[in-house]
């Protein structure tokens, strides 16, 4: 019997004290990179929420077998947010709907979700009509069946049989009811228990699994009562992919207690919270470039060409590199670099004549 077999199996049980403490604890770790992260100024902010967001969805996507380009996400997200960010390049009509879909989540977390604001977010997903060599249902909920499977052709394993298709109005209509209305759950139990329900369902024809996850954000966000997101929770769960799908199943063919999967999600929540300073230590590097040297005169050139040298600097800093980028000649080139080398900011590397470049001092 798998769980939405059971009756009223929305009515999800847990072991609340097991929960509790370990909630407590993530809260707590959550204070705390929130703290640190809005001491840092509004520009580094911009430039973390960047490398996050951007990397949430490029995980989000691996998790379903495809691939985006990274460098297309940042670019679509720093327009779409107005960020100032080196080396943006155009992206295609793919990229701009899942970047679509993941800001409004998260930029207007406290907006009601709908069955026509899911159906917008299905359809950015899948703007041709298609996954792949196939057409599917899109902007709207599957009205055939649904199975999760795997294994080669005529070897298939299933995983899951969600529920049928006259059952899902009435199915999301309670959802979204509850998604609306419960405002006394904790909002990162609340994450949980919604990720969990909506795959349940799987009402759409294909999608389901990013567009949970984008729920899920939705409601991290409204945890912090903030739109600024410094951590991936995709990132670690294509880390720990294979776990994921094992929980879900056990939890989906279990006795209705969800107590493990929250647990899972929980401690899957903790290990994104600790990895947010690796996964943008060039922004907090930058940070504490600009703090160390706040004193130190720079130019308008300088300035951006060491931004650069932070994010999406190609190769050696040569003189040639800077008149070009700086659009500037060369000898006022050389004259910021010799600026920079008196000042200590940057250092010559021990190659000279034609391949002199620079480094900077971090």
């Amino acid at each position: 019997m798998y769980l939405h077999e059971r009756k009223n199996w929305w009515r999800f049980q847990y072991d609340n004290e097991k929960i509790l403490n370990l909630l407590g604890k993530v809260r707590a770790q959550q204070g705390l990179m929130l703290g640190r992260m809005t001491s840092i100024g509004f520009d580094f902010q911009d430039d973390a929420m960047l490398t996050t967001m951007s990397l949430e969805l490029v995980r989000s996507s691996e998790i379903e077998g495809e691939i985006l380009n990274l460098s297309e996400v940042r670019s679509s997200i720093a327009r779409r947010l107005g960020i100032n960010a080196a080396g943006l390049v155009p992206s295609s009509r793919y990229v701009e709907g899942v970047v679509e879909m993941l800001l409004d989540a998260t930029q207007n977390y406290n907006k009601p979700l709908s069955d026509e604001r899911l159906f917008g977010w299905h359809n950015v997903l899948f703007p041709t009509g298609r996954s792949g060599l196939y057409e599917i249902e899109v902007g709207k909920y599957r009205t055939g069946e649904m199975q999760v499977i795997s294994g080669a052709m005529g070897k298939e394993q299933v995983h899951y049989q969600a529920p049928k298709p006259e059952r899902l109005a009435e199915e999301m209509g309670i959802f979204i009811k509850w998604f609306n209305e419960n405002i006394e759950l904790d909002a990162v139990i609340k994450a949980a228990i919604a990720h969990l329900w909506f795959v349940s369902i799987h009402p759409f024809d294909d999608g389901n699994g990013r567009i949970a996850r984008a729920i899920t954000d939705m409601l991290l966000a409204r945890s912090e009562n903030s739109n600024r997101r410094f951590y991936s929770m995709s990132t670690e769960i294509k880390l720990m992919q294979k776990e994921y799908y094992e929980v879900l199943e056990r939890t989906q063919r279990g006795n209705g207690d969800i107590t493990e999967w929250l647990l899972w999600f929980l401690r899957c929540f903790e290990k994104a919270l600790a990895s947010t300073e690796s996964s943008i230590s060039s922004v907090l590097e930058k940070n504490r470039f600009w703090e160390r040297n706040k004193d130190v005169q720079f130019n308008e050139r300088q300035r951006k060409i060491i931004n650069m040298l932070f994010d999406d600097f190609f190769g050696k800093l040569t003189s040639g590199k800077w008149a070009k980028i700086a659009k500037c000649s060369n000898d006022t080139a050389l004259n910021d670099l010799k600026d920079l080398l008196a000042k200590g900011i940057l250092v010559k590397n021990e190659e000279g004549g034609r391949s002199t470049n620079y480094s900077l001092v971090i």
